[in-house]
């Protein structure tokens, strides 16, 4: 997939649908790159379709990777709220020939796939007990 043709894709979705940011797009193509290399290590270096849940895990996987504890605020920043907005953006570009898709992908796949809050931002919170720890110290 071309860039220039990913860019043009980007612009043509945002016409008409605005929710999300250029850039989520632009991560999610990256995201998917990743996950699609993690399904061939796995696969026996064999490339292979991913679910709706794989992509979302590996774009959760490569966001926290990418950007730590920012990962939570850049989502909000970019409009995604849900793992289902992963899947609003996977059909957009779909729709655009950008990616591609097998008979039995839906949306469906992607809700639920896990709760933001917990993807996001509880990893970076304080530890509970690690707090009290501290708070019992003279």
């Amino acid at each position: 997939m071309k860039a220039l043709q990913f860019e043009q894709a980007v612009e043509s979705i945002l016409k008409r649908e605005k929710r999300y940011d250029p850039l989520a797009y632009l991560f999610l193509k990256d995201a998917l790159d990743f996950t699609l290399k993690r399904a061939a290590d796995s696969n026996g270096g064999e490339p292979r379709h991913v679910s709706g849940g794989e992509l979302c895990h590996g774009f959760r996987d490569l966001a926290l990777q990418e950007f730590g504890p920012m990962a939570g605020t850049l989502m909000i920043e970019w409009g995604l709220r849900e793992s289902s907005d992963i899947g609003e953006m996977v059909f957009h570009l779909i729709d655009e020939q950008m990616f591609g898709k097998q008979d039995s992908d839906t949306k469906d796949d992607f809700a639920s796939a896990y709760d933001f809050d917990e993807a996001f931002v509880k990893p970076f919170q304080p530890k509970r007990q690690a707090a009290q720890h501290v708070a019992a110290r003279p």
